[in-house]
């Protein structure tokens, strides 16, 4: 009896000291897979290249709730790009690391082993991951099969980027018709025509010299995208299976030669190329300019501005810019590419090396990124935020109206949108958008934009980041480059005629190729080809 009670004694303390080890383990990392301990109470650091606020919010709060993590949120007050760096060099690593995809500190981090591989925790613990990202996840790995990160705002989203902006309460004066609001297009010729119109009719403006269309000097890119955008330019010029700069485009000449049409014939502000951005919504919110180039969102400030100057609410909506279709000679309706839209995102969410628990943090980023998690960082709480009706979320108005109040506030406040962690784009299995302030309560300017414009998105995920890696002869062989084509736009949009854009054009190609841009040439299309391996394997 004495032997048999020595024996169950002993196997009673080593179920202790096995269950011990067990809760030990779960604190401390080494086995985070224990179901009675994943909501156990422990503490992730996370740094947040956008935002540093403490994470205490009611959304930090339910997520601390439904999954034991609580977030310490690290984010520099300087250069982002500085502290990852720093935070590199030194070995001082937080949990979770959020840093732009595709960058040249991604692929150090990768390189350097600062964060880990992602694919056997992803098949073992994040069935919400696999079942939300799909072929994302083979998109974004890395040329060893490995995937390092998961995409933020990832998925395509049909929704408008660049097109030409026009006032609508000008336009019907100038006897538009039903193409105001109609989603049709307008050719070049028309678009040119309304420019003309409008000059005639309008000499000045409340004592003003009338602007028939200006544009942002200090952000080109909006300029090209739209022009580009008309065209049918894509981000390269595809030729024999090679991918060639989009200035090789026959198409590219084309375009410089339209917009600088526009300058000759007096259609364009004369100062657009040296105005900077507040000069530039200034200028716009003037009420004497009828037409831009713009992303959709970059207007909004001149619309709030123009909306304030009318006193009739019923007036109030037309007194805006909205965003056209215009179509080059020769581009039909389904060839323009104005809605440059990567599928894969911008940021990158990452676990690094030094990382206390990886299973826990999995779990959590798995959560964060189910239906359930998607709604409750974008769409707040159930009961509190929303209600669920008819299988429907539907958004309490209060909630809507304190974003239309004050967005910051009622971010902080609520926490809705405030950590925007593991987002998809588009719309969740009920049909509503998962990004609730962003999509669900539209105005009448984007509505109108997503009418005209929404179908020309299209994914440049193939074409991102093809470039030389970063301070590589290469890479400041691309800058010159890169350099020498914003000079030249500029020179060839002003130009006093459509011989000298020509000429100017010719003498462009002369100087990037022998700045090497066919030896960038050779890169580009030696990573597409890469890429499209990896893609396809």
């Amino acid at each position: 009896m004495k032997k048999i009670l020595a024996i169950a004694a002993a196997a009673s303390l080593l179920v202790a000291l096995t269950a011990c080890g067990s809760d030990k383990g779960a604190s401390s990392g080494a086995s985070g897979a224990n179901a009675e301990t994943d909501t156990g109470p422990i503490t992730l650091t996370w740094f947040d290249k956008n935002t540093g606020d403490a994470f205490n919010n009611p959304v930090a709060k339910a997520i601390t709730e439904k999954t034991g993590v609580t977030i310490e949120v690290q984010q520099p007050t300087g250069n982002p790009a500085e502290k990852l760096n720093l935070m590199l060099a030194s070995n001082d690593l937080p949990d979770v690391v959020m840093l732009d995809r595709g960058s040249d500190i991604m692929n150090k981090y990768i390189s350097s082993g600062a964060i880990i591989p992602l694919n056997d925790l992803i098949d073992k613990y994040a069935p919400h991951i696999k079942e939300m990202y799909g072929d994302t996840l083979k998109k974004t790995r890395s040329e060893d099969g490995k995937n390092y990160y998961f995409a933020n705002w990832y998925g395509l989203e049909q929704y408008p980027v660049f097109g030409f902006m026009m006032r609508m309460d000008l336009m019907k004066e100038l006897g538009v018709g039903d193409k105001v609001n109609n989603g049709e297009p307008f050719t070049a010729q028309e678009f040119e025509d309304l420019l003309v119109k409008f000059k005639e009719k309008y000499p000045t403006i409340d004592g003003k010299e009338s602007i028939p269309m200006t544009l942002n000097g200090e952000n080109i890119g909006s300029v090209t995208g739209t022009f580009k955008g008309m065209f049918g330019i894509m981000p390269y010029y595809e030729e024999n299976g090679e991918l060639k700069k989009d200035i090789r485009d026959p198409k590219y000449l084309e375009m410089v030669k339209y917009l600088n049409s526009l300058y000759q014939k007096g259609l364009l502000d004369k100062e657009w190329a040296t105005l900077k951005t507040k000069q530039y919504e200034q200028k716009l919110s003037t009420g004497n300019v009828f037409a831009t180039a713009e992303a959709l969102w970059n207007v909004g400030n001149a619309n709030t501005a123009l909306r304030a100057t009318v006193t009739d609410p019923a007036q109030q909506d037309d007194h805006q810019f909205y965003q056209y279709k215009v179509l080059a000679p020769g581009i039909g309706p389904d060839q323009t590419t104005y809605g440059p839209k990567s599928s894969l995102g911008w940021d990158g969410i990452a676990i690094t090396k030094t990382n206390k628990d990886p299973v826990r943090t999995i779990k959590l980023l798995d959560f964060l990124a189910s239906e359930e998690g998607q709604y409750l960082l974008m769409w707040g709480i159930e009961g509190k935020d929303w209600d669920m009706k008819d299988g429907k979320h539907v958004p309490r108005q209060e909630t809507l109206d304190a974003f239309k109040k004050n967005w910051d506030e009622a971010s902080r406040t609520t926490g809705i949108r405030k950590w925007t962690w593991m987002v998809k784009n588009g719309p969740g299995s009920d049909g509503t958008p998962y990004d609730l302030i962003g999509r669900y309560s539209s105005d009448p300017v984007t509505d109108l934009a997503i009418k005209n414009l929404a179908d020309t998105s299209f994914d440049t995920a193939p074409y991102d980041s093809l470039g030389p890696d970063g301070g590589t002869p290469e890479a400041i062989m691309e800058t010159k480059v890169n350099d020498t084509i914003n000079k030249y736009f500029l020179k060839m949009a002003l130009a006093p005629s459509t011989d000298q854009v020509t000429d100017l054009y010719n003498q462009m190609i002369k100087e990037v190729d022998a700045a090497g841009l066919p030896k960038l040439e050779k890169i580009y299309t030696d990573n597409y080809k890469k890429r499209q391996e990896l893609w396809n394997s």
